[in-house]
């Protein structure tokens, strides 16, 4: 057996159709339905059902989807030993970042990453949390900072940190000394992403808890273009702290704490549940981890002191 040829099959049947699959591994479908061909020819037995929605397993291709996994990890791993014998981890990591959290940690986790595994490579992707996990689940991110992530048994999710959630409103439009009650921004023009952003998704499930459905006045999907909405004056936002801190012109707003309820968005690390972790992806989730606690705790901690 080919590792190409099962790496192509564990691709195919985790995403259920050659096109997918062929657009994430970038090879002609007719190529990649050749090779995986080739595989089933060799071991006299159908591994996949095609049909018109795609690709199904047959018994004997959940028997080696289950065994090719454990060979491709395998062979990353003595990748990983062999270059260990030279002194440092190797293997690649592709990391997914929100777009508030990249701004905040790309540089430091590059920085660290080089310092720590200067023969590994790294690549950063900055996206919503949806796609994020979508392109976990395909494959091709290893490692996301997912927001309010929903359980799921396809990803592992690791707790990392709250972020209380802000209403945010051009400056001079409100005080940012009086909280905000969750019932008020029934009153107010809110621009927010669509559907299903996952501070979205929260802030009409805690609205419509209270019986109020939110006043919608647009719909962005970019932390940036809400922004320079609201200093337009257009309506105002529910957006994390670091999301405005972390904009071109952090003093153009007013952040105001949002109460009864409190209103926090959990941040995850997420994984591939089934896709088992190398060491260098290890490596990479605890320096993450111990980054980004201290880098966003510390961003909300100095605009506390500054208030003060």
């Amino acid at each position: 057996m080919d590792l190409k040829q099962l790496a192509y099959f564990v691709r195919v049947a985790e995403l259920g159709s050659f096109s997918r699959a062929s657009m994430v591994l970038d090879i002609a479908q007719p190529a990649l339905s050749r090779q995986v061909r080739l595989l089933e020819v060799e071991l006299r037995q159908h591994l996949l059902l095609r049909n018109g929605r795609g690709v199904t397993l047959t018994e004997a291709g959940k028997v080696l989807l289950e065994h090719s996994r454990g060979v491709l990890h395998q062979v990353e791993r003595l990748r990983e030993e062999l270059s260990r014998v030279r002194g440092s981890l190797a293997g690649s990591v592709a990391l997914g970042l929100p777009p508030t959290i990249s701004k905040v940690l790309t540089v430091p986790v590059s920085r660290e990453f080089r310092r720590a595994m200067p023969e590994a490579t790294l690549s950063i992707t900055e996206g919503l949390s949806a796609p994020m996990a979508q392109a976990l689940l395909a494959g091709r991110l290893d490692i996301a900072l997912l927001h309010n992530a929903p359980p799921t048994p396809d990803l592992s999710l690791t707790p990392l940190l709250e972020e209380e959630l802000m209403l945010v409103q051009r400056r001079g439009d409100a005080s940012e000394r009086r909280p905000a009650k969750l019932a008020e921004l029934a009153e107010l023009d809110l621009i927010i992403p669509s559907r299903p952003n996952a501070m979205r998704m929260q802030v009409e499930t805690e609205l419509l808890n209270l019986g109020i459905t939110p006043r919608i006045a647009l719909e962005i999907d970019g932390v940036a273009a809400i922004l320079d909405l609201v200093a337009d004056g257009a309506g105002c936002a529910v957006l994390a702290r670091n999301a405005v801190l972390t904009s071109s012109h952090p003093e153009r707003y007013t952040m105001r704490r949002i109460i009864e309820p409190r209103l926090a968005s959990k941040l995850y690390i997420a994984t591939h549940a089934h896709r088992p972790v190398t060491e260098t992806q290890k490596a990479m989730i605890d320096l993450l981890s111990a980054l980004a606690t201290k880098t966003l705790s510390a961003a909300q901690g100095e605009t506390h002191a500054g208030k003060a």
